[in-house]
């Protein structure tokens, strides 16, 4: 079926023009409207000193590349966990043993775009083992575990331009799903840009998570090159499939804004994926190239390695019938959202001002009953109503994303008209709503993509929050508010102001896992390569012109903390562990003049400075974390002569 031009095309352009001007102008709160504040507010949200938050919430850091931790109700930052950016709070990037981290086929890429918290499941249940988040820019995708608040592995996507519709679980995380936002030449090749439409392909990656919890790119749908967005899988009745809403059916590749808003509507994908892995069982996939790093971090050794794979495994949609399946769906959607049950699917069109529910029990007997109206570069295109549960008729403008609170009613995102509205499952009737300022993405209910929601609060995440907070320049904090949702009509709560900027989150309650959470690396388990378990164990070794230092930290003082014999032209790796065993007790290390970050060590861990002095002298390096009342004595020199000289190899184990 082709998408037929309307003569909606002018209006559905005025929709978006006025979209831009709207959200460009935000509303002015007051005190005699706006949101519906709880007359308990401070109460609800108050967490005393000493206690803790109901719930970990993981909001992503946009631009900055990071994923934050915040307590949710009090909105406490509880963390920064360094993904896609060096961070020199930690190291993060800047240690020998972390850079691997950041490695792809394009080489050390220390920064991205990070937009899509997910949480491990089983059953369809938050099982509080690992966070997974995307990055958008070099596709790839993050693992977090759990137990440490660290990133410990990070996977390319090949053959991507852009993994923005990513990473999304099925019901027993035995996959992550990442589809392409932008649509490239596959191979990628030099492509006149006017003859994009006739060349572009898309893909939806499966990345396997298997029994020893390590992601691999088990297989990519070969799709057409459409512009992918965020996705959902099935749970209960609809496990085996996941639901992605695509823009710019039209392929075009230039002011995207008015010449992919022609076509009536946007397409919804429907992934079969169960069929998928039976076509790649039956050998119908290609191994094609697919050149992607995949790095790890081994946490006895704390050291991260790096393997690069050439090959991936390939099946062209084409040829496996019935693993993919497109519905129309309303213009402009950002995502398909999944209800509790597996049901529903839910899209909003954002230049339609409608939400739209498909039902997963038509979808199947659609399939069944081979209700096509045509198809679509080869696939197979549903009829409409056939598939249709219902429609929510002018929610809002704008609507964009919905969750749920497992109590049978949906809440939707409305990015233009900065409302969240709530609404029934079933009836599709609007039952309440709230402002929000301003300009709101993406929404968080705890638990909300699993089987089980903990519907008590919602998040909201705006994009301005201009007379919010003090100005402080240009550029103004972004801003996450917290909605009670426990009773009939939602009360706002509190807003606090949000680290890069969020465009999505998830949480989960913190008695899942605050008790499982790693105190201390046990200096017995360290199987570093340099490590030092004891002052007696540190040393210098020269290698050449390469040095290592065996050092040691421990409250209040470094060993060894007098070296000589360092010349200029040396490569000096200081590997030092700290030898507390007490949770919290962490130390750092730098040296002046160094040209890389410091050092932050947790109790038992050994890490890497790398440091080439560039001339002659005496250089203190120090405790760069406040450790203990002798924090300040906490410092040692090193004596660099020229290079060349006869000055030989002196350190002291403190005698």
């Amino acid at each position: 079926m082709k998408i037929n031009n309307n003569t909606m095309v002018t209006i559905g352009i005025g929709i978006g023009l006025a979209a831009s001007l709207f959200a460009c102008t935000p509303k002015k709160s007051s005190n005699s409207g706006g949101a519906a504040i709880s007359k308990n507010a401070a109460e609800k949200v108050y967490v005393a000193p000493g206690k803790h938050d109901e719930f970990y919430a993981f909001l992503s850091g946009g631009f900055s590349g990071q994923l934050a931790v915040y307590g949710l109700p009090s909105g406490r930052l509880l963390r920064v966990i360094p993904v896609y950016s060096v961070n020199p709070e930690n190291g993060y990037g800047f240690t020998e043993e972390t850079k691997k981290m950041l490695n792809t086929s394009h080489g050390f890429v220390p920064w991205d775009d990070s937009h899509h918290p997910q949480l491990s499941l089983t059953d369809g249940k938050v099982d509080g083992r690992y966070a997974y988040i995307n990055a958008n820019n070099t596709p790839r995708i993050a693992k977090i575990d759990l137990k440490t608040f660290k990133t410990t592995e990070i996977i390319e996507v090949p053959n991507s331009g852009g993994n923005h519709g990513s990473p999304y679980l099925t019901e027993n995380t035995e996959y992550l799903i990442a589809s392409t936002r932008f649509s490239i030449p596959l191979p990628n090749k030099d492509v006149a840009l006017d003859k994009m439409k006739e060349e572009v392909k898309g893909t939806i990656s499966f990345i396997k998570f298997g029994k020893d919890e390590k992601m691999e790119v088990a297989f990519q749908l070969l799709v057409p090159g459409i512009d992918y967005d965020l996705a959902s899988c099935g749970k209960g009745m609809s496990h085996g499939y996941c639901f992605l809403t695509s823009y710019n059916s039209e392929k075009a590749s230039t002011l995207i804004e008015i010449n992919a808003s022609k076509n009536d509507k946007d397409l919804l994908a429907i992934v079969n994926w169960k069929k998928a892995e039976e076509c790649v069982a039956a050998g119908k996939a290609k191994t094609v190239d697919g050149r992607h790093v995949h790095n790890e971090l081994n946490e006895s050794t704390h050291t991260v390695t790096s393997a690069t794979i050439d090959k991936v495994k390939m099946l062209d949609v084409r040829d496996c019938e019935g693993a993919l399946y497109y519905a129309p769906v309303a213009k402009s959607p950002h995502g398909a959202d999944v209800d509790p049950s597996g049901q529903y699917i839910i899209a909003g069109g954002k230049l339609a001002a409608q939400i739209t529910a498909y039902d997963f029990n038509k979808i199947v007997k659609a399939i069944q009953d081979k209700k096509f109206t045509g198809d679509y570069d080869g696939v197979k295109v549903l009829d409409y109503e056939s598939v249709l549960a219902g429609e929510v008729k002018k929610p809002c403008l704008g609507p964009l994303h919905t969750e749920f609170d497992g109590k049978g009613n949906a809440y939707t995102s409305c990015f233009v008209s900065s409302e969240v509205v709530k609404w029934k499952l079933g009836t599709w009737e609007v039952v309440d709503r709230m402002p929000t300022y301003y300009s709101l993405g993406h929404i968080m209910i705890p638990g909300s993509g699993s089987k089980q929601p903990w519907g008590k609060y919602l998040l909201a995440m705006n994009k301005i929050t201009k007379d919010r907070y003090l100005p402080v320049g240009p550029e103004l904090p972004q801003s996450a508010q917290l909605i009670d949702i426990s009773g009939e009509k939602m009360e706002m709560l509190l807003d606090f102001p949000t680290v890069g900027e969020p465009h999505y989150a998830v949480a989960l309650e913190a008695n899942l896992i605050k008790d499982k959470v790693k105190k201390i690396y046990t200096l017995e388990e360290n199987k570093h390569p340099f490590v030092a378990k004891s002052e007696k164990e540190a040393r210098v070794v020269r290698e050449g012109n390469v040095v290592h230092v065996y050092g040691t930290a421990i409250r209040s003082h470094f060993m060894p903390d007098n070296i000589e014999g360092i010349k200029v032209g040396d490569t000096v790796y200081f590997h030092i562990t700290n030898l507390e065993q007490d949770w919290d007790i962490a130390h750092g290390f730098s040296i002046i003049g160094a040209n890389t970050s410091e050092l932050l060590l947790m109790p038992g861990e050994t890490n890497t400075f790398k440091w080439e002095p560039s001339k002659p002298g005496v250089y203190p390096f120090y405790c760069t974390d406040f450790c203990s009342a002798l924090h300040q004595e906490m410092q040692g020199y090193i004596r660099v002569s020229a290079g060349g000289s006869s000055t030989p190899l002196k350190f002291n184990q403190g005698k």
